[in-house]
């Protein structure tokens, strides 16, 4: 099929067949956009992809230079102003995939959320925080809002309303994780929203466990998403990125404080996270079905305790993340019986007790000693984490080995059972 570009007054390029290019000084380089293919497997491969009219090749040139010419330019091009030729080839093909005008791109998924927070928080503002969320976060609020003067609040739970009992006057932004880390607890992202809009409050949310393919937060009314790309959106356990995607207004304020804390990501890194973008969908796909069949197999096993996974019906927020979630993803969590955890996770074969997560190979952790490490015990047992707690990565394996693998495993780990006198004094 033929694509005819035609060029309008505003600078863009509108194709008839959908396609259309926005150009980057020098004019022969540009960056493809989607208008009309929405499905998320064509974004993936072609939205935000740099176009070097000089060469015709199809990826995206590596712009490794720090320096740029500023005369007759329309602006100041430099690394740590996040407006670099691959920062933004990359940023395009996220903001598509989430819906979002705009976006900037981190050196770590930490970095990403304590900015998008910091440059939308001051001293004497408010902010609400899940009881149940990642270790990271928890620590950010714990160790730095207080240094800065901002306050926060822990929900009790999940639901709108318990983010509605700690709104305070000075309440400023409604901070979300759905689905959880470690439990997969999924939060109603339309009626926390909802609730922002009423009270003129800011919504953010951390996306990384659904990812773009499963769920889009902009589309249900929040304003703010991050990402750990570490995550899914690198998907080969090889490099470390945050990303920020919201409205032009916000990140224009966000992008503010940016440039002063130099979180930006190098332009290799770049390249590879938009190669591994352009599988996206397909990894994820692979990974959601593959979680399912694992969830399903493992509830029934006699030495699995319970087993965390929002596509589960027995799952008790089932319902809102099938009306929010495309796909379910491909983590889920488990709790050990009274197999003591360190021979399980030492028995495994195929899957890897590593941390992080979102890989193509699956990776297994006790979140008790990794993720929550940073927690007290206290604030760990009441959120139902204990040291039988395993959150499990599922990758593009085959999903029958991977459950052979866990079920070797347990049947080996049954050797090494926890006494009920022990085990009342573990808990």
């Amino acid at each position: 099929m033929s694509i005819r570009l035609i060029e309008n007054q505003s600078g863009l390029a509108v194709s008839e067949a959908g396609w259309g290019v926005v150009s980057w000084p020098p004019t022969r380089f540009t960056f493809l956009f989607l208008m009309h293919y929405s499905s998320k497997s064509t974004q993936c491969v072609h939205s935000g992809t740099a176009v070097d009219e000089a060469t015709g090749g199809v990826n995206t040139p590596i712009y490794t230079s720090t320096a740029y010419a500023y005369l007759n330019q329309t602006q100041h091009r430099y690394p740590r102003y996040f407006n670099t030729p691959n920062q933004q080839a990359v940023v395009e093909k996220v903001c598509a995939l989430e819906h979002a005008e705009a976006g900037l791109l981190f050196g770590s998924g930490m970095a990403a959320i304590s900015t998008a927070l910091l440059s939308l928080l001051q001293k004497g503002d408010h902010i609400v925080i899940p009881k149940e969320i990642y270790g990271g976060t928890h620590y950010l609020a714990m160790h730095e809002f207080p240094r800065f003067g901002i306050e926060f609040s822990f929900t009790e739970g999940n639901t709108a309303a318990d983010f509605a009992a700690c709104i305070r006057p000075n309440t400023r932004i409604l901070y979300l994780e759905t689905p959880s880390n470690p439990l997969l607890s999924i939060t109603d992202l339309e009626a926390v929203a909802s609730l922002a809009r009423s009270r003129g409050l800011l919504t953010v949310i951390d996306n990384t466990f659904a990812s773009p393919i499963n769920q889009n937060p902009i589309d249900f009314g929040i304003d703010v998403v991050t990402h750990s790309g570490t995550k899914y959106l690198g998907g080969h356990s090889d490099i470390a990125c945050g990303v920020i995607v919201a409205s032009r207004q916000l990140i224009s304020t966000i992008h503010k404080s940016a440039i002063c804390y130099g979180g930006n990501l190098p332009a290799e890194t770049c390249s590879l996270l938009e190669r591994s973008l352009k599988t996206l969908e397909l990894r994820v796909s692979r990974q959601n079905a593959n979680a399912m069949s694992l969830a399903t197999s493992l509830q029934e096993h006699p030495a699995i305790a319970q087993v965390f996974y929002p596509g589960l019906e027995n799952h008790p927020d089932h319902e809102t993340a099938r009306k929010q979630m495309k796909g379910f993803g491909g983590m889920l969590s488990f709790e050990l019986k009274q197999i003591e955890p360190q021979s399980f996770l030492n028995a495994l074969r195929l899957i890897k007790p590593a941390m992080s997560l979102g890989g193509i190979e699956s990776t297994i952790v006790q979140p008790w000693a990794t993720s929550h490490s940073k927690m007290n015990e206290t604030e760990r047992r009441a959120l139902g984490i204990s040291e039988r707690t395993m959150r499990l990565s599922v990758g593009i394996e085959d999903a029958a080995e991977l459950l052979a693998d866990i079920e070797q495993a347990l049947t080996k780990g049954e050797s090494h059972w926890v006494t009920p006198q022990a085990d009342a004094a573990i808990n």
